[in-house]
């Protein structure tokens, strides 16, 4: 009896199968798109924390300036992204060498800015560069806001 009732209406059901693969379809489509902006995050997050340590390790010897190191850093982001969008930091990294200090409570905003042009021997010096996701991101992204990506660098002058 169903089977003479489907022969007889082959197209009953075309609307509802329309309609099922517009929601599959478009869930798809944000997964696929969630997974490709991912992916994109951590290439960006990648870049950033390359080019701050090509560029901290070009800051370790004698004669390079804070100014050289962002010149590098830039020249260095721009095979990958906009470096006008970053924010790059030369900070002066000495307190990791304080007895007792804790390395998780770490607030970049805290450290000064260090001039590595005349800085001691064996002084740490952290090459920060952030940018913000907004201004990276493949698609307009509603599910974060107002993140930053950040890739730094420790190093010590030679």
């Amino acid at each position: 009896m169903i089977k003479q009732f489907h022969q007889q209406h082959p197209n009953e059901r075309s609307g509802t199968v329309l309609v099922e693969f517009a929601l599959v379809a478009t869930l798809f489509a944000m997964f696929l798109a969630m997974i490709v902006e991912l992916g994109h995050v951590y290439v960006v997050i990648n870049s950033l924390n390359s080019a701050a340590k090509r560029s901290a390790r070009y800051g370790i010897v004698e004669g390079i300036s804070t100014a050289q190191v962002k010149t590098k850093a830039t020249s260095i982001l721009g095979t990958s992204l906009n470096p006008g969008n970053a924010v790059i930091s030369v900070l002066d990294g000495s307190v990791f060498d304080s007895p007792g200090y804790d390395a998780d409570s770490y607030d970049a905003a805290s450290l000064p800015a260090i001039e590595i042009l005349g800085a001691e021997s064996r002084q740490l010096f952290v090459v920060r560069i952030s940018v913000d996701y907004d201004d990276v991101a493949l698609f307009s992204p509603f599910w974060v806001k107002d993140a930053t990506l950040t890739g730094q660098s420790v190093i010590r002058h030679e």
